[in-house]
């Protein structure tokens, strides 16, 4: 946030884990948010997703390049309206390449031709949660890049071999960068709570988007 007397600076949480606080501008969110408004129109648009137990997660979201389900990826929206999946946009993809440049200097090496081809993006309300999860459907090592958007949110990063603890607690608001990778890649994360009315009032936004890019290696 602007003024503040301690300026928020890039933080390494943990081993290939780093926050990259303020990294969009606030143009770039403008535009990012009417991006993901026009993606969450159907058809394969934003859904409510629901887990083979029968519960309902409280985040909405819409996918592009290959849609996820519980527990995997298909290129049709088959928990939604059945639709082909919309494609990831190139300029997309190539925001995850600078994400992880931002965060770590130098790309690691994620393979020959690796590319972002997959974006989740969750809307979450004032009262969403998200429990703690690994993204561990992906066949690539490649670093999850995660996005913020509008209200902030509390941000738990934990470790990779169980949902408790430990763990560190992050502010993440928006324009904020998270780049997971490495040691960290299936760490285990959550969002525990939003704190409504936080987001830049400019950005015309209730409530938190968090648009998280990952690298399928699914062919």
């Amino acid at each position: 946030m602007n003024g503040e007397l301690f300026p928020r600076e890039r933080t390494v949480i943990a081993p290939g884990a780093v926050h990259v606080p303020d990294w969009l501008g606030a143009g770039r969110q403008v535009e990012l948010l009417a991006a993901c408004r026009a993606w969450a129109r159907p058809p394969a648009g934003l859904r409510t997703v629901r887990t083979p137990g029968g519960g309902v997660m409280t985040a909405r979201q819409v996918c592009l390049g290959l849609h996820w389900y519980p527990y995997g990826y298909a290129r049709t929206a088959v928990d939604g309206d059945g639709a082909p999946v919309k494609p990831m946009p190139p300029w997309l993809a190539e925001l995850g390449r600078e994400a992880v440049t931002a965060a770590y200097g130098d790309p690691p090496d994620s393979g020959p031709g690796a590319a972002y081809d997959i974006a989740l993006i969750n809307f979450y309300a004032g009262d969403s949660r998200m429990g703690m999860h690994r993204d561990a459907e992906e066949r690539s090592t490649a670093p999850v890049v995660s996005l913020s958007l509008g209200d902030t949110c509390v941000f738990r990063f934990g470790n990779t071999a169980s949902r408790g603890r430990p763990y560190h607690d992050v502010e993440l608001r928006s324009g904020d960068l998270f780049v997971f990778g490495g040691a960290s890649r299936l760490a285990y994360h959550g969002v525990p709570k939003v704190l409504p009315g936080t987001g830049p009032r400019e950005l015309g936004l209730t409530g938190r988007l968090n648009i998280t890019l990952r690298v399928g290696g699914l062919g």
